[in-house]
């Protein structure tokens, strides 16, 4: 039998599944397993999940289903009061920590690289919180510097909506990119103010104007943590070759995304899309980044997956993709999870 090659992930949205479901009176069971979820601990030993950052996003409307998710629906992209986002951002970590405390044996809440490599070779999923959208910020950054105190290890100032620190991009089919509008000056403070506690910039879902933004302030490498080469499919969502050039000049990583709607040509949401897609952006972005550039980034819980993926059990099927495309184990192994634990590495403050 073939050995499951661990895999530690660039993106997640796990928790917010899990609280929006208690929520609704309806909750899932992460431990036990649950047909609601992608990721759950049953799941994630079939298929090599070993951990990864887990997102605490806050959604502008509380109904948020991503199978139907319609990207014209302004609602779903409305601005979020600072309050109410730190509101949320409270009750997640807190369900982040709570299920730590739950299943010790299972899990734990990591802070650094090597809390994450000690937990992989312990067999316990790490768990590195990620803030997606920093709507819960204040512009003095008192709640960042008491979420770091929580654990949070990486931030993106901006979802998919604009807020005090900049703008993010539409979910649009758009061959010619739209730079759009980049960091505000509360923005340029806040990546500084990241990089000083030693949080890691993601530049996922923030516009090109603000990627070169955050490009020409940063100190640490350049980091997209759940997209798409925007040659192979034309999503906003996705990254130019100027861009990757930018990310591997930095020494940077980008996490390949599941999405069926940044894999494809087309960006339709369509789960019939096959394996080979993914493999076509690994091709691509290898061919940009290096084989020290390159990782994962699935959206698991917060994107339709290809139907060959279905959901963490499926890891293992597209490992068995990156053998018969002749990937080797060593480059394997980086993508599945040593780049990631190695910027955490060079991200962190010493």
């Amino acid at each position: 039998m073939t050995k499951i090659v661990p895999v530690f992930d660039g993106h997640n949205d796990t928790i917010l599944r899990l609280e929006l479901a208690a929520r609704a009176g309806e909750p899932c069971d992460f431990a036990a397993g649950s047909d609601g979820l992608h990721i759950d601990l049953p799941k994630a030993r079939a298929g090599g999940f070993a951990g990864g950052l887990f997102a605490l996003f806050t959604p502008s409307r509380m109904e948020w289903d991503d199978q139907t998710f319609d990207p014209a629906d302004p609602t779903k992209f409305a601005p979020i009061a600072q309050d109410r986002a730190l509101a949320f951002t409270l009750a997640l970590f807190a369900r982040l920590h709570r299920l730590g405390r739950d299943h010790p044996e299972d899990l734990v809440l990591c802070t650094d690289a090597a809390q994450a490599r000690a937990a992989l070779l312990a067999g316990r999923m790490a768990m590195v919180p990620h803030i997606e959208g920093a709507e819960c910020i204040d512009r003095d950054f008192h709640a960042l510097e008491v979420l770091y105190a929580a654990g949070l290890r990486s931030l993106g100032p901006v979802w998919s909506r604009p807020n005090a620190f900049g703008f993010g991009v539409p979910m649009l089919r758009q061959p010619q990119l739209d730079a759009g509008q980049g960091l505000t000056d509360a923005g340029c403070d806040l990546v500084r103010a990241c990089e000083r506690l030693g949080i890691l910039v993601d530049l996922s879902h923030i516009t090109e104007a603000g990627f070169w933004d955050v490009a020409k302030i940063a100190t640490n490498p350049l980091v997209a943590t759940h997209s798409n080469a925007h040659r192979l499919s034309p999503s906003t969502r996705n990254l130019t070759d100027r861009q990757l050039a930018a990310v591997a000049e930095s020494g940077g990583l980008v996490g390949l995304n599941f999405s069926v709607t940044f894999l494809r040509d087309d960006c339709a949401r369509r789960t019939d899309t096959p394996l080979s897609q993914l493999i076509r952006h690994l091709d691509h972005l290898i061919g940009i980044l290096g084989e020290d550039g390159v990782a994962l980034g699935s959206d698991f819980d917060g994107c339709t997956v290809p139907a060959d993926i279905t959901d963490a059990t499926g890891l293992a099927r597209l490992v068995t993709a990156m053998r018969q495309a002749s990937y080797g184990e060593a480059l394997i192994a980086k993508i599945c999870h040593e780049n990631w634990l190695a910027m955490l590495e060079r991200v962190g403050r010493s």
